[in-house]
């Protein structure tokens, strides 16, 4: 199920982790995004945490941790070609986090409830 958070990440719990990423309302936002910094793989990160770093033409802007987790992967392909992240805002995922609850994503948004926070 994709979740959101007020700060326009999406979050998929699809898999055994976590896929975190920002939408396309977000990228719309930023502008064309020229340099990501991704966190460490086994980086334990706490809720509100900046676990990695964007910048765009317009300005720069950090993912927040959604939930405390230790992050399981990242996607070295958006560090090395950041411009996939506004071809494919929606498909293309920054990092996975295994959460430390596993309910922690029971209080994100759903599609209906950010919707009406963008609209």
């Amino acid at each position: 199920m994709i979740r959101y958070t007020a700060d326009h990440e999406w979050l998929d719990d699809s898999g055994d982790d976590v896929a975190v990423g920002i939408t396309a309302h977000a990228t719309e936002e930023l502008g064309d995004i020229v340099f990501i910094e991704l966190p460490e793989v086994g980086a334990e990160l706490t809720t509100g945490d900046e676990a990695a770093v964007i910048e765009s033409t317009k300005a720069a802007s950090g993912i927040a941790a959604p939930f405390d987790g230790v992050v399981t992967a990242v996607n070295d392909e958006l560090a090395e070609s950041p411009e996939k992240v506004n071809e494919d805002p929606t498909g293309s995922w920054f990092f996975r986090i295994r959460p430390a609850d596993p309910g922690a994503l029971d209080s994100l948004l759903d599609e209906a409830a950010y919707q009406a926070l963008i609209g």
